[in-house]
């Protein structure tokens, strides 16, 4: 199947589960695309895939066929004892399930995360654990409805012990604070965020960093008005250090002047490109506040950084690191993506090996990501031919034996093997905001282009607002979505009026 080109004809019968059947198909076609309708017709190509759902008599009846290019057709069908109508989820499980073992059959292959989609499958490890239940009962019940290989399980129940005395200290009446600097030197191969290379965004720069500190005094009066506390800050990018030295002292004096620092208990600032760092930054950040700091080389192999996009050598990512170290930062992350193009099991062992030996705080370890946006998509079978899974199974291994245990998690769609991105600290270093961000049981409050706010509201309600994703539209439409800052003060009002822990 051209995975660029081709769109799988997926027809539902029944049913509107479009969202978590395509989210189980992406386990086996991650680099894929889909045209779901009610098109009984579609039925008779060369490749679809039927869900369908009937009712009778109170009972549901599912049933999946699948057929691929060349392979003979396969269905399947169950009556299940119970309504579609209030039991929509289990229905909708089950229908997925069907089509997961076909799939599996057909195509030899058993993701080792089974059934379970979504972002965040900490978050049901976590659930279970607050229900007293043992590692086994979560074995057991996590198996018997995900399928979900034991080493996933383990990975899963370790960050998610590693997150809880975190979680149990969390003060759901502050808020953390990100600001977005959405800037790179160039963009890597691998890349489909907004940002927008220094060359081009030289002119925008003042106006930016101008609407920017607007943006910030504007929040900085909702957190005064509401009496609200600022409990973590995050700086991301894009690429932060993308900034000249008095870019950042302007929107980091900006960040001091606005908002009270007293009790913020973690400050990070994502450096990232190993090419962008230099003492003069690194001195002006650590002056300013920040006291976690991110170098982020993603490979030490330096044919890989050419294939990518980037300009720096591996030696210059190490030179990066230490200069942080010199400059007095105690808590440094850095970041490795397992999977990268022409890059290979034992060149990757050996940016971990090396890694390992500087003795950062912490380590994540991203797995290759083929986002439609990105460069690389277009090579997207290529790309998905890769031992990914060989690294991150190294890189589990060797990090846990080394003093890194594993505190938070995360999937994506369109991850090479369906595999994960996983932080691990030393004790004690575990980044706040990461764990808050995954946990979704803190608002964050996003400043700057593309940035987004999330509300999460007393009765667990989440809204999310986001800002423009273009400088230029962020700085001409800046009055525009300052409007939307009445909803961020109306729900901190009411977190505020609301007992909480």
């Amino acid at each position: 199947m051209n995975t660029n080109n081709f769109k799988m004809p997926v027809i539902l019968i029944g049913n509107t589960f479009k969202y978590e059947i395509e989210a189980t198909l992406k386990l086996f076609f991650p680099a894929s695309r889909f045209n779901f309708s009610d098109d009984v017709s579609e039925r008779y190509g060369d490749s679809f895939i039927v869900a369908e759902l009937s009712e009778n008599d109170g009972d549901s009846t599912i049933s999946a066929e699948v057929k691929l290019s060349g392979l003979e057709s396969v269905k399947k069908s169950k009556i299940l004892d119970c309504n579609c109508q209030t039991d929509k989820n289990m229905v909708e499980h089950e229908l997925c399930r069907l089509i997961y073992h076909i799939l599996s059959e057909k195509m030899h292959i058993t993701p080792s995360w089974g059934l379970m989609t979504g972002i965040r499958p900490v978050k049901k490890v976590i659930e279970l654990l607050q229900e007293n239940r043992s590692f086994n009962e979560i074995q057991r019940i996590l198996t018997e409805k995900y399928e979900i290989s034991l080493d996933k399980l383990k990975l899963a129940y370790n960050t998610a012990v590693n997150q809880l005395p975190i979680l149990n200290k969390i003060n759901r009446k502050a808020v953390s604070l990100y600001v977005s600097i959405p800037f790179c030197p160039t963009r890597c191969s691998y890349c489909s965020f907004v940002s927008h290379s220094m060359e081009s965004a030289v002119k925008l720069m003042p106006d930016y960093i101008s609407a920017l500190c607007r943006e910030l005094e504007i929040i900085s009066n909702i957190i005064n008005e509401t009496n609200t506390e600022i409990d973590t800050i995050y700086f991301g990018g894009g690429t932060p250090t993308s900034l000249s030295p008095d870019d950042i002292r302007a929107v980091m004096e900006c960040v001091q002047r606005c908002f009270n620092l007293d009790k913020i208990r973690e400050y990070s600032f994502e450096a990232g490109r190993p090419d962008t760092i230099t003492a003069e930054k690194l001195h002006v950040i650590k002056e300013l506040g920040a006291d976690r700091i991110s170098v982020n080389p993603q490979t030490l192999n330096d044919n890989v950084l050419k294939v990518i996009g980037r300009n720096h050598s591996g030696d210059d990512a190490i030179r990066a690191f230490e200069a942080a170290r010199k400059n007095g930062f105690t808590n440094i992350n850095t970041d490795l993506i397992a999977g990268l193009p022409t890059d290979t099991a034992d060149s990757f062992r050996n940016t971990l090996d090396r890694i390992i030996s500087l003795a950062p705080e912490s380590i994540t370890v991203h797995t290759l990501t083929l986002k439609r946006a990105a460069n690389l998509f277009e090579n997207s079978l290529d790309n998905m031919s890769n031992p990914a899974a060989e690294m991150v199974d190294y890189s589990i291994e060797k990090l846990m034996s080394n003093g890194y245990n594993p505190y938070y998690l995360y999937r994506q769609k369109n991850t090479v093997d369906n595999l994960e991105n996983v932080g691990y600290s030393k004790k004690g270093f575990e980044s706040y905001y990461n764990i808050f961000i995954m946990d979704e049981t803190q608002t964050i409050i996003g400043a700057g282009c593309a940035a987004s706010t999330k509300l999460v509201y007393p009765d667990g309600k989440i809204n999310r607002i986001h800002n423009y994703k273009f400088p230029y539209e962020y700085i001409g439409r800046f009055e525009q979505l300052m409007e939307k800052k009445k909803e961020v003060s109306e729900c901190l009002k009411k977190i505020n009026a609301t007992k909480l822990k």
